[in-house]
Parts: C-alpha cells; sequence; structure tokens
C-alpha cells in the first residue's frame, strides 16, 4: 500500500499507511484518528488541514493498525482501546514473557501485537454513544477478524459512516482468513464475522471505512455477501450444519410462550417475561461464538446482540434483573456490561453473592475476573414477587457449593433452573456433574435428587443442554446415583483424607494486596478425634507475618479459622503449612500478591 490521502469526504480523510488511517477533523482544527498504523500520519497534519490530534480509536490489536502508537503517547495524544484488547495494546510487556510457544494451539493472532506496551487513556465505552475530541462515535462490537475487534459509527454530513477495521475488505471478502482461526479446528471467528456483519447490517450504515482496501459504498450488498461466504466455510468444516445467521435472527426459541432459551450463548440464558413488558433473564455470560479455547479475559467476550431480538420479536420492553443460578464466569460475565448499558439490576443467591462481589478473595475456578455488584441479595426458601410471576431459591450445592436452584411457574408449567447440577444425555440419563476444586461433595447430590423429588418440576432447565421433562424414570436414576457415587467416593477414599477437596487448609483472601493483609486461614481434620491443628505462614523474603503461629481445636472431622495479620512488599507467595496433632501435612493452601 503506497502512503498517502485520499478525500472520503469533505471532514474525512483516509491516509495511507501501513493500514488506512482515517481521519476526522473537527471544526477547531482537531481531528480524531481511527487506527493509527505506523504513525507517518502526524507527518502530514499540516496537508490534511489538522493542526492537533486530540484522540486515536482502535479498532483492533494488530500491529498494522497500531505499530507506531508509542509516538501517539509521546504527542500526549488520547488512546482509546477495545475493552476486550487492552492488555494486547497495554500489557503486553508482561504478555510477551509468560506468552507459551511450545506445543502451542493457540491459534488467535495474539502475537500479531505491539513489540512493547504503550499506555493508553482507557477503553471505548461498547453499546455506547461517547465524544472523543470533536467527534461522537458509537462503539459496536464485532468480533471476526479479531475476538475483540469493535467498529466504529459515527454521523457526519448526514450519513452514517462505520469504521470497521477488518471485519470486511471490498465487496464481501476479508483481509485475513488466518486471523479468523482463533482455535484449532473451531469456527468461532467465522461465525462471529457473520454475527457481525449481521448486527452492523441492521444499523444501515451508508459507507463502511475499512482498515485495508477501498471505501464500500454498497454496504448491505458487501455484508450480506460476506456472510454467505463464511457460511460456506462453515459448511465446509463442520460435519452437521450450524446455521450462523439463523441463529442471529432468532437467537430464541419458546420453552412456554412466556419463557424463552437463548440459543447462542456458551452457557444457556433463560428469559422469563411479565405482562408488563418486563423480563427477568437468568444467567447471562457470554456468545458462543466469541468463546476461544483459552481462559484468559481476551478470550472470554460478552455481547448483547441477542437482546434486540427480544424487544423485535417478543415484546420485551426493558430488562428489570438478572438472576444467578452460581458464580461461574460463563454465568455471569456480562452481567456489568447488562447492569450499564440496559440498567439491569444483579441478583444472586445468598451463598453466591459473595463471590461475586469479592471474587479476589477465593480459590475457585471460573471466577470472573472483576467483581460483580449485587443489588439484591436473595434469600433460600423465601418466596418473592417479580411482577405475576413467584419466585423460591433452594440451595443446590454439587457442582458447585456455592449454586442455586431457582423454582417458578409459568403457563402451567412448573419449572426448575439447576445451572450445571447435571448433563442430560442423549438416551434419557443425566449425569451427576462434580467439579472437586468447585467444593462439592457426593452427598450433595442426595440433597438435589430429594429436592427434586419434594418440589416435582415438570421441567427442569440446565446451564448447557436442552431442557427435559423428570419423570418418574429420570427422578429414580438420578437418586440411585447419587447413592451409589456417595458410595463409590467412600470406597476410593483413604479413611484419614482431607475428602474429595484434597486439602487440608485454605487461604482467604486467595490474592493479597500490597501492605497490611488479615488473612484467615480456614483448617480441617482429617481424623475421627478432636486434635489440635497448628499453622504458621511460610513467607517470601521480606514479608512479615504477626503471630509466627496459631493453634486451633478441632473436633473430629471438624474445621476452625485462624487469623494472621500479612504485611506484603512485593510479588509473591505464601503458603500455611498445617499440622494436625502429631501429623504434620506441609504447606497445605497458598495465596499471593500477583
Amino acid at each position: 500500500m503506497s502512503i498517502g490521502s485520499i478525500a472520503v469526504s469533505p471532514r474525512v480523510s483516509c491516509f495511507r499507511d501501513t493500514c488506512n488511517v482515517y481521519v476526522l477533523r473537527g471544526e477547531d482544527g482537531t481531528a480524531v484518528l481511527v487506527d493509527f498504523g505506523d504513525g507517518r500520519v502526524l507527518d502530514h497534519l499540516e496537508e490534511l488541514g489538522v493542526e492537533r490530534v486530540t484522540d486515536v480509536l482502535l479498532t483492533h490489536h494488530h500491529r498494522d493498525q497500531l505499530g507506531g502508537l508509542a509516538r501517539a503517547a509521546q504527542a500526549g495524544i488520547r488512546i482509546w482501546a477495545p475493552p476486550s484488547e487492552l492488555e494486547l495494546i497495554a500489557g503486553m510487556d508482561e504478555r510477551w514473557r509468560r506468552r507459551p510457544t511450545w506445543n502451542d494451539y493457540d491459534l488467535r493472532q495474539d502475537r500479531f501485537s505491539l513489540l512493547r506496551s504503550v499506555p493508553v487513556t482507557g477503553t471505548a465505552a461498547e453499546y455506547r454513544t461517547e465524544r472523543y475530541g470533536a467527534i461522537e462515535a458509537y462503539t459496536l462490537p464485532t468480533p471476526g477478524h479479531t475476538l475483540g475487534s469493535v467498529t466504529y459509527l459515527v454521523e457526519l454530513e448526514g450519513r452514517l459512516l462505520a469504521f470497521t477495521g477488518d471485519l470486511v475488505c471490498g465487496d464481501g471478502r476479508v483481509w485475513s482468513l488466518a486471523a479468523t482461526q482463533w482455535t484449532y479446528s473451531g469456527i468461532e471467528g467465522w461465525a462471529s464475522t457473520i454475527a457481525s456483519a449481521a448486527v452492523l447490517a441492521e444499523r444501515a450504515p451508508d459507507l463502511l471505512l475499512p482498515s485495508h482496501g477501498e471505501p464500500v459504498d454498497s454496504p448491505q450488498a458487501a455484508l450480506a455477501t460476506l456472510e454467505q461466504r463464511m457460511q460456506r466455510l462453515i459448511d465446509l468444516r463442520l460435519p452437521s450444519p450450524w446455521d450462523a445467521l439463523e441463529r442471529v435472527h432468532e437467537p430464541f426459541e419458546e420453552i412456554t410462550p412466556n419463557l424463552l432459551r437463548n440459543r447462542t450463548m456458551f452457557a444457556t440464558n433463560y428469559v422469563l417475561r411479565s405482562e408488563t413488558g418486563a423480563a427477568l433473564l437468568i444467567d447471562f455470560g457470554y456468545d458462543v461464538s466469541t468463546t476461544a479455547t483459552p481462559t484468559e479475559r481476551g478470550a472470554r467476550r460478552t455481547l448483547l446482540w441477542s437482546l434486540d431480538a427480544l424487544r423485535r420479536d417478543h415484546g420485551v420492553e426493558r430488562f428489570d434483573a438478572a438472576l444467578v443460578t452460581h458464580y461461574h464466569d460463563d454465568h455471569v460475565a456480562g452481567l456489568n456490561l447488562l447492569r450499564d448499558v440496559e440498567g439491569a439490576e444483579v441478583w444472586a443467591p445468598a451463598n453466591v453473592a459473595p463471590i461475586l462481589e469479592h471474587p479476589e478473595r477465593h480459590d475457585l475456578p471460573c471466577l470472573w475476573f472483576d467483581p460483580i455488584p449485587v443489588d439484591r441479595v436473595i434469600d433460600f426458601e423465601q418466596p418473592f414477587r417479580w411482577h405475576e410471576h413467584e419466585l423460591t431459591l433452594y440451595p443446590l450445592p454439587g457442582h458447585t457449593r456455592y449454586a442455586a436452584a431457582i423454582a417458578f411457574e409459568v403457563d402451567g408449567k412448573r419449572i426448575l433452573v439447576t445451572g450445571d447440577q447435571q448433563t442430560d444425555e442423549a438416551d434419557g440419563r443425566s449425569i451427576l456433574n462434580i467439579q472437586y476444586r468447585n467444593r462439592g461433595v457426593p452427598e450433595d447430590f442426595v440433597a438435589s435428587a430429594e429436592l427434586y423429588r419434594s418440589l416435582r418440576p415438570d421441567l427442569i432447565l440446565g446451564g448447557h443442554w436442552l431442557p427435559f421433562e423428570l419423570t418418574d424414570a429420570r427422578l429414580r436414576q438420578l437418586t440411585d446415583d447419587a447413592a451409589r457415587f456417595v458410595e463409590a467416593h467412600r470406597d476410593v477414599l483413604a479413611g484419614e483424607s482431607f475428602g474429595v477437596e484434597g486439602f487440608g487448609a485454605r487461604i482467604e483472601p486467595y490474592r493479597l494486596s500490597p501492605g497490611r493483609n488479615d488473612v484467615v486461614v480456614t483448617v480441617r481434620s482429617p481424623f475421627d478425634r478432636p486434635e489440635t491443628a497448628r499453622v504458621r505462614l511460610v513467607l517470601p523474603e521480606g514479608w512479615s507475618a504477626e503471630p509466627a503461629e496459631r493453634h486451633a481445636e478441632l473436633e473430629p472431622r471438624g474445621e476452625a479459622e485462624v487469623t494472621f495479620t500479612v504485611e506484603a512488599t512485593g510479588r509473591g507467595v505464601l503458603a500455611a503449612d498445617l499440622t494436625v496433632g502429631e501429623t504434620p501435612f506441609g504447606q497445605q493452601a497458598e495465596a499471593m500478591l500477583e
């Protein structure tokens, strides 16, 4: 691509660099740039009719978009990054240190990023219009070329301009197919491209301004062609039909007239409708087409596009709240965005709310990265009303200790939402879904079978499987399997062990802060007799703890808490060394300052 510039409109120019750098001029001599290339645009401001650049909006993290971004930072220009790609711009120094290269199955082009971190001013607020310098822009998530890509929609001179990054190139093509393959053997990038093209087409832009290639003045045709071509790749890749566009246009299916199932979410989101036009969401994580294999934050992106179908097709006028079954990220990752954009409250069971609000305290799998404020904490077995519906929450430990079942009746059907407590198999069986690090125990599944028997719901709604009827045969199978589950664990575990968790201690908070920390160590006994536990902390160099050792009296198989005051200086990992009676168990738990 030759370096130079072309006029797109009286207020917009395209500067040809390692990518198209779009220059949006204000009336005061300032300009906002979309993408930055190698930064040569700063050497040509006078000929572009610009006195000063105030802001740079980045569509994605690739080096051809922002290789010279350090020049912008040095010039005091505000830099705005896509929220899901912040680490791939401002956090690359650390990422290069820990990025694996051996036996690497991660196909995302995360290494096509800056060689050195560049600080950014902030992230572009998705699904919202914000002012950046002299320009107002709406940030629309459009994953495809990268997982975190965004399109900026700007109204200028009576036209809606879409700055699309590398979502589309020309008449329904893409700049890179390799970039759209995020996972080994996966089709997430292709499916996301289809969804993004469809969602962008609904915005009816007048002009597409891509990062590579010429402006596209027939957006609807180009985007429709892109959808068709990407679907053809999916059809040739998958053994069974998977119509990505059909899911975009019809993301919800009816379970009953006022209870809907979202087919697009990785962990199923359910929607309970009210005759008032309000909706109550049950769980809200991230979209299946943007769930890449790595578990890092940038590979876990939440989208809100399916909610448009609730307004368009199902009479929903507002979203009152989202009620969660448990804390796992695939069930809660979208809650903060849902609150910010739609004003929906977050409601959580009493045993889940503390984990959502203070994830840093816990050593648990599948924790979302950010605290999620809870607007309403709901007690167990206390019916409450939401418009014309009555709901009741019940404790449902098993898959995780921190979970609830949600019971209600709608359209004459008794419903029980059970999260991930069990899977539903094609042969009519249900498999008990225990993950030991979630801190559930086998006996929990006996209790859940008893709960199902007492409530006798017509339908059980799970987190990753289709709803199923709770027949007498299914209930007997769950009850019998739970009993055998307990027996099998008793047979295989040593008598004097720490149970299915496998550890005799845990520490809260798990993630420490610099300076003073009150550290609580919970210890347990593996013995069927009273014993004294002795706990001391093993500290990194330069750290200190008071007191040096704590003692606790334990009942048979009992637990107790002891507290230390830890002064943490710099990164490091501490451990809790446990002795119960005369038996040393070594360093049974750890916590860290990252």
